[in-house]
């Protein structure tokens, strides 16, 4: 049995679980929310944990809470700012520097309708830090993920997907921007680069599983009002009706640990309109099966981040 964090949270797949021992795992955003409560569960069943996170103080105080509870956790904490591609790049030399096999890759971090702001290299904040950072990211990992045996990537998605489109003509806001759009623009990318990166993957016979999952609706300190917190009552509120972040995590945890699960699938809560419950199949809205759209988003993406990959 496993459980999670307080809400005593039974994940029936357990007994899986057991195949993390002595794997390497890189987690973004790992430092809170979806990130952390996943996080507890990995380092629970023996991997190595790097919590990739852009603040390393809150890092390393995630890192101090997670020792509080398990003395014998393998956890690290490394620099990484998915808003800026040279973070990403050092990021993924540095890690390079220490690892030689790659295990699994949650591409988990994300910002949610911050008022209009860019990238250090100028792309919309979340379009930018959501899809594009995690694209590079990804992209530069390759090699070492193409070389560890089974290994797998998670991407997070949302139900702020369901409807969205990718606006190609505007994709840096400059002809007018509205943060919610532009949050499930940057959710769809997720969806839609997860999606062709398995194809990618079987294509080329790599073993390489790539996974994408949503956490229904749940209370994580990414919905914030603007750069301050949300108020007290609201926090509350929030968590009595929404997922607490400890069951938000069950779909990555299914997606990077089900060993019946071939790649290409998508992962959510069983609950009424997948924003609650325990992780099952969910089906993509339509936007997310336009293969027209998905493949010039690659495109794009490569060329916006200078990252190609190299499948052979």
């Amino acid at each position: 049995m496993v459980f999670l964090s307080k809400y005593k949270v039974h994940y029936s797949g357990a007994d899986r679980l057991k195949q993390l021992t002595g794997k390497t795992a890189i987690i973004t955003g790992a430092n809170s929310g979806i990130g952390l409560e996943a996080a507890k569960v990995f380092v629970d069943c023996g991997a190595h944990i790097v919590m990739a996170v852009r603040n390393i103080e809150k890092g390393q105080q995630a890192r101090d809470s997670i020792l509080q509870h398990n003395r014998e956790a393998r956890v690290s904490v490394m620099k990484l700012d998915l808003a800026d591609l040279a973070s990403v790049r050092l990021f993924v030399e540095n890690f390079q520097k220490q690892y030689d096999s790659l295990d699994l890759l949650v591409n988990n971090a994300g910002v949610l309708a911050p008022p209009y702001s860019k990238t250090t290299d100028g792309f919309e904040l979340q379009f930018g830090s959501n899809h594009l950072g995690h694209f590079a990211l990804t992209g530069l990992l390759l090699p070492l993920l193409k070389k560890t045996p089974h290994s797998r990537v998670v991407s997070l998605s949302s139900l702020a997907h369901k409807g969205a489109r990718i606006d190609f003509d505007n994709l840096d806001g400059s002809k007018g921007y509205k943060a919610m759009k532009f949050y499930g623009q940057s959710k769809l990318a997720n969806l839609l680069f997860a999606q062709e990166l398995d194809t990618r993957f079987k294509e080329h016979n790599i073993q390489t599983l790539s996974i994408a999952c949503h956490p229904g609706i749940s209370a994580t300190n990414i919905f914030k009002l603007g750069n301050r917190d949300a108020p007290q009552f609201l926090k509350s509120l929030m968590h009595n009706i929404l997922q607490p972040p400890a069951l938000g995590a069950l779909p990555a945890v299914y997606a990077a640990t089900d060993s019946e699960l071939k790649g290409g699938e998508y992962i959510g809560p069983d609950g009424r309109g997948r924003r609650k419950g325990y992780p099952a199949l969910d089906t993509p809205h339509a936007s997310a099966r336009d293969k027209a759209v998905s493949l010039k988003l690659w495109d794009v993406s490569e060329k916006l981040t200078g990252v190609e990959y190299n499948f052979t």
